[in-house]
């Protein structure tokens, strides 16, 4: 590690490790690479890699972190450090010490998803009516609660939960929320809220516990902590409460989240809980131009709530920003496919440029326009992998095999594939489990739930003894053996595989693609040394956000659409900004909330700095909104960017009729396309059979003991390719070989298991 690679400010970050210390880090200013190598440096230092604990935001941002800090130091050491997303690091401490607050190492963890469907039950099971008690709704509440560190029994005592509530007509959400924590508790179930909750939780109310975690972190460092919300930002209080040796990193001027909770006054307040804590400002951009920083600046100074920082650029001047009003929501359409396909005919790919918008319901009019001009595009961040209704039945009976208590696993899929045992027994079975007061799966497997007939009871037998024979060998059998067997045992894979519609073969490689990728869980945690149970991959699977999944289109050559919040944490050359209104563009709602007010110019701020290059904005005169077609002006963000970063040049979009991208020729006449001619880019679909892949250890015992490998000798490796032994260790089982592959960064493999191929 160099330390000169690093500029003079961020040189000081890193260098400050006696004291706690605020990183105020610009966009594009390389905080990355400063808490990388404040990382290495501690360790450089004499610190242990287990003794220091990083919290990020995303799975990738971790994984991103840890491989440069196994470039800088070791790869053994960067695998020791306790480095990962909050929820992540705290489902691995409540593994731990769960059992203090009545849970087993076991737990189910429950997405949205699953906790959506429990409160839909508990509202059903009160005879609420649910255009009043709307579950969605519920659910935000009972979230908002939790990670304001609001217990059920202290919900009432809230006068905004209170006031909220009433003027909603829902008094009975207290009642809801007290159901649903015992109903999780009965499961063995936590939701996401959950795991912050409850580590605060089994800190605060076991000391023991919480200086047993603060004497094991003897360093701790939080990536975004503008994102923070009330409860992340209490547990780094309790684990940095003794050695106050903590550093946070992260831009106020980006803190865009507090609809999910995030609170911008645990950055702006830091120094004031940390007495005596240093601030660093990271003001060099080396992202974009001079003249988009300068605009990014101007616009951002007007917030009043903020760290002020001074940010500026040493790259080009750059192009000037490109205004485009236009007449209309489609006129404004038409405006940005033109600039696209101008800016590929200049050589610029298409996924080098980003289309941002406020609101998902934008994206209709530019994806139509699109279409119609040909050009490929990918919306990013769409549906979830895992929400696809083939991978939640296949995942579901995978978490029950692990956890026989998760009853929302049991709900979904006793019937998956229909065997027989209808809504009406499964409704009686629930009943039952009420009035007991014992688990679903314990009435089940008793099969003494009255009201059912013998046929009935001999389907829910076999059906139990089908689970019970999963769940036994989950305790031996690795995640993805057990995965092939559920497939196959449970009917799942019949199932899926019977039809031959698009959307038929769509889910089949859907679930081929679930269960190829359990393999690869369990090869890649098996060659590291890691965990390849199904619990550890279910455990990881749950963890998996819809940002750090949704790769599959990333690489092919599309224009990017989102909306800004998906686009925080990316870069993109060419950058436009559509709907800049007012009333959109600021949102409507921050109208009269100079806070809100001020988080809208921060999202906008973020737009700007995504671009590297260029940035197109524009705006529609007129937009068809709730029915109608309603005037707007110009957003007050463009009058507060000044001029001289604007370019003078002038649209060239024909007002009178529609471009001629939109007309096709037919017999000499125009005629407008038909939607089902539409060119939107498709993955190519597979037809083949459902074809299990057992892992199976490397075939060469030469390889498998290390006797042909040499340090600096060329492998191959069948998933991360081309390689170059960098170290090798240990003797007969426990040998170990570090590669360092071309394009999957450093990896510690276990020879015994490794698919090494000398080259």
């Amino acid at each position: 590690m160099n330390l000169e690679d690093l500029n003079e400010s961020q040189r000081e970050a890193v260098l400050c490790i006696d004291a706690p210390s605020l990183v105020i880090a610009g966009a594009g200013s390389g905080k990355t690479r400063v808490l990388t190598y404040k990382v290495a440096y501690l360790l450089e230092q004499g610190m242990e890699p287990w003794n220091i604990l990083a919290l990020t935001f995303t799975n990738k941002a971790a994984r991103e972190m840890r491989e440069r800090i196994a470039t800088l130091v070791s790869p053994e050491k960067a695998a020791s450090l306790w480095m990962g997303t909050f929820h992540s690091i705290f489902a691995r401490i409540l593994r731990v010490e769960g059992n203090r607050l009545g849970y087993d190492s076991n737990y189910t963890i429950y997405d949205t998803a699953d906790s959506l469907s429990l409160i839909k039950i508990i509202i059903r099971e009160m005879n609420l009516d649910e255009k009043v008690y709307k579950p969605s709704a519920i659910q935000n509440r009972i979230s908002t609660a939790k990670n304001r560190l609001v217990l059920p029994s202290g919900y009432s005592s809230v006068r905004e939960f209170r006031e909220n509530d009433a003027f909603y007509h829902r008094t009975l959400v207290p009642e809801i929320y007290n159901r649903y924590q015992e109903r999780c508790k009965q499961a063995n179930a936590m939701d996401f809220d959950d795991l912050l909750l409850n580590t605060w939780l089994l800190f605060k109310h076991n000391p023991e516990v919480a200086a047993h975690w603060q004497d094991r972190f003897h360093f701790v460092l939080v990536d975004e902590y503008q994102d923070t919300n009330f409860a992340q930002h209490q547990i780094i209080r309790l684990l940095t409460d003794q050695r106050q040796r903590v550093c946070v990193v992260g831009d106020d001027a980006q803190s865009i989240y507090s609809f999910r909770g995030a609170d911008i006054d645990n950055i702006l307040r830091f120094r004031e809980v940390y007495p005596g804590a240093r601030l660093f400002k990271l003001e060099r951009n080396y992202r974009s131009t001079q003249t988009i920083v300068n605009a990014a600046g101007s616009l951002i100074r007007n917030n009043r709530e903020q760290i002020t920082k001074s940010v500026y650029s040493e790259k080009e001047v750059g192009n000037p920003i490109a205004l485009f009003p236009a007449y209309s929501d489609t006129d404004e359409a038409n405006i940005i496919l033109r600039e696209v396909q101008r800016a590929h005919r200049l050589g610029v790919p298409y996924k080098g440029i980003a289309v941002l918008y406020r609101t998902n319901a934008q994206s209709r009019k530019i994806e139509d326009s699109f279409l119609y001009g040909r050009v490929p595009y990918h919306i990013y961040a769409g549906t979830s992998f895992y929400q696809r209704e083939e991978i939640k039945d296949l995942l579901c009976y995978l978490r029950l095999a692990v956890n026989l208590t998760d009853e929302e696993s049991l709900r979904r899929i006793i019937n998956k594939p229909a065997r027989g045992i209808g809504d009406t027994t499964v409704g009686k079975l629930f009943l039952e489990a009420r009035r007991t007061d014992k688990p679903v799966w314990d009435v089940l497997k008793a099969g003494t739930c009255p009201d059912l007939n013998a046929g009935t009871l001999a389907r829910l037998k076999n059906f139990c003894e089908m689970i019970e024979a999963f769940h036994q060998s989950s305790a031996t059998d690795d995640a993805h053996t057990l995965a092939l067997r559920v497939a196959k045992e449970s009917g799942l894979q019949a199932y899926y595989f019977s039809g031959h519609e698009p959307e038929d073969i769509s889910k089949q490689e859907n679930f081929q693609e679930m269960l190829d990728g359990i393999a690869s869980f369990v090869a890649d945690n098996q060659e590291q040394g890691l965990g390849i149970s199904l619990s550890d991959y279910l455990q990881d699977a749950s963890l998996a956000t819809d940002f750090d999944r949704n790769t599959a289109e990333k690489d092919a050559d599309c224009v990017n659409m989102m909306t800004i919040h998906s686009a925080k944490g990316l870069e993109f050359p060419f950058v436009f900004i559509a709907g800049l209104e007012e009333g959109l563009f600021p949102s409507e709602l921050s109208a009269e909330s100079p806070r809100e007010l001020e988080e809208e110019r921060r999202l906008f701020y973020v737009a700007l700095t995504r671009a590297e290059k260029q940035v197109v904005l524009t705006y529609a005169k007129s937009r068809f909104r709730n029915g109608k077609m309603e005037f707007s002006s110009p957003s007050r963000f463009i009058r507060e960017i000044p001029q001289q970063y604007f370019s003078n040049r002038q649209r060239t979009t024909d007002f009178r009729g529609a471009p001629e991208h939109q007309l096709e020729r037919k017999n000499g006449q125009r005629t407008s396309p038909r939607i089902e001619q539409r060119m939107k880019p498709l993955r190519p679909q597979s037809t083949m059979p459902f074809i299990p892949r057992p892992l199976s250890p490397t075939s060469s015992p030469n390889i498998g003991k290390g006797a042909s490998l040499s340090i600096g000798c060329s492998v191959v490796h069948e998933r991360f390719g081309r390689g170059v032994v960098q170290a090798l260790e240990g003797t007969g089982l426990d040998a170990k070989a570090t590669v360092q592959f071309e394009n999957a960064g450093t990896k510690v493999l276990m020879l015994r298991f490794a698919k090494l191929t000398v080259i």
